[in-house]
């Protein structure tokens, strides 16, 4: 089983489009797949049509005093299976800050977690204890890059919080490669960016993937539809560029 995980601490960058389509492109290719919504803000939980309130959550897997399995939140939907997302992660600090294993409960709850080919987590725009958990437990970070000026912002800090943790933490955790997205090529800003992104990739000791992403209105239309944008308009040109990025990320051996 492989986990990745989608991060940025910038906000509005397509981290949820993007853990989305990986899930349902994954389960197109045959694999089985599961997404896990470590964002307390809900994005991808509201867009699996996943239950909160009544229901099991990654609050009760990490936070709740008598913790549940992984197995036990997962949600089947029409979207495909999710661990859903809850309000009360905001409460994650308070609690696992005072617990010597506190970074470690997702690599725990994962390690007993059996069938899964993947396991794709989308993360918040925030450094926290989740975002640690969610490093300590992954074999790869993939991190979405808008091809703006405003989008290389943060990058540092979260090579910085990549490295301590693969340095003391989990040592096999990879990051992937930086990922354009919303990328318009015809721009000289777009060009610019890229060019920019190449130079960090480098010195991050990853790269950035050849496959960029183009910006669509179909992704929103999705989004307010609550389906996986490859559900909505698989033949989208920005659901055709996850497909490639899908293939990119497998190597090429589907």
């Amino acid at each position: 089983m492989e986990t990745i995980v989608v991060a940025n601490q910038k906000g509005g960058i397509g981290k949820t489009t993007t853990a989305t389509a990986l899930v349902s492109i994954l389960e197109s290719k045959g694999k089985k797949a599961l997404l896990i919504d470590a964002d307390q803000q809900g994005n991808s939980t509201d867009t699996y049509k996943a239950e909160v309130e009544g229901a099991a959550t990654l609050y009760d897997v990490l936070l709740e005093e008598d913790r549940i399995s992984l197995e036990e939140a997962i949600q089947e939907t029409e979207n495909g299976k999710i661990v859903a997302s809850d309000p009360l992660l905001r409460k994650a600090d308070e609690v696992l800050n005072n617990d010597v294993e506190g970074l470690y409960r997702l690599q725990d709850a994962l390690e007993e977690l059996k069938g899964y080919d993947y396991v794709v987590i989308d993360t918040a725009p925030a450094m926290n204890s989740i975002l640690h958990n969610c490093l300590i437990a992954a074999d790869k970070v993939i991190i979405p890059v808008t091809a703006d000026r405003y989008g290389l912002q943060g990058l540092a800090q979260l090579n910085d919080t990549i490295t301590a943790v693969k340095k003391r933490q989990n040592k096999n955790l990879k990051v992937a490669g930086l990922l354009l997205v919303k990328y318009n090529g015809r721009t000289l800003l777009g060009r610019e960016v890229k060019e920019s992104l190449e130079k960090i990739a480098s010195e991050m000791d990853t790269k950035l993937f050849k496959t960029t992403i183009r910006e669509s209105t179909k992704a929103k239309e999705a989004q307010a539809m609550r389906k996986t944008l490859i559900k909505y308009a698989p033949n989208c040109t920005t659901a055709l560029d996850y497909v490639d990025l899908v293939d990119e990320l497998l190597g090429g051996n589907e």
